[in-house]
């Protein structure tokens, strides 16, 4: 797979965040996530560690700069969404756009999470950025995320995504059919369990 990635150029160092994603992505799906180092991404861009420095924290700001950018992707393709469905077929069809969304990043996000089983601190630390991101996707699709039932849906719907982010990984058909029922069936089940707990 190609990804969206090329060195450097005066044009484009406005969003050596992004290069940054992109380059890191593509080592990372040759090399592995622990063998990438943040010298090598700048390398890759062609400029040095201390240029990479003023737009990049460390290795977990990559991560989090691809959710930002995965989160954009989605909430540009979903607009206001279908007001007359249900809010459960609005999360499904959010959800659904992002799934297909990390497909742009395949190997590379693959590569990632592979990594985390190896050494799942990291993915303690990524965390508390995705449950932003899911916020977001709640918002999405007309879920309201305040108070404590909001907290609730937030943390529930993190669980449902990487529950059906194990799906979305092995699944490598063009329609992303065994993503689609795991999610739907996850999403059933949620429902059925919002419903016993009041929510």
């Amino acid at each position: 797979m190609i990804y969206p990635y090329r060195i450097m150029t005066e044009k484009s160092k406005g969003n050596i965040k992004e290069e940054a994603v992109h380059a890191a992505l593509k080592l990372v799906a040759e090399r592995g996530w622990e063998q990438v180092s943040l010298r090598d991404i700048a390398g890759a861009l062609g400029i040095g560690l201390g240029e990479l420095r003023e737009y990049v924290e460390d290795k977990t700001d990559i991560l989090v700069a691809l959710g930002r950018m995965i989160d954009r992707k989605v909430l540009e393709a979903v607009g206001e969404g279908d007001s007359e469905s249900s809010p459960r077929d609005r999360l499904f069809d959010v959800l659904m756009e992002r799934y297909e969304a990390l497909n742009d990043y395949r190997e590379g996000i693959c590569a990632v999470l592979d990594s985390f089983l190896c050494d799942p601190k990291q993915a303690v630390i990524g965390l508390p950025h995705l449950a932003r991101s899911m916020s977001w996707m709640l918002e999405a699709a007309g879920i309201g995320t305040e108070g404590v039932k909001g907290a609730v849906k937030v943390a529930g719907l993190t669980a449902i995504y990487l529950k059906v982010l194990k799906a979305w990984k092995e699944d490598e058909s063009a329609d992303l059919s065994k993503t689609m029922a795991a999610l739907d069936g996850a999403l059933g089940h949620a429902d059925r369990m919002a419903g016993v707990l009041g929510l």
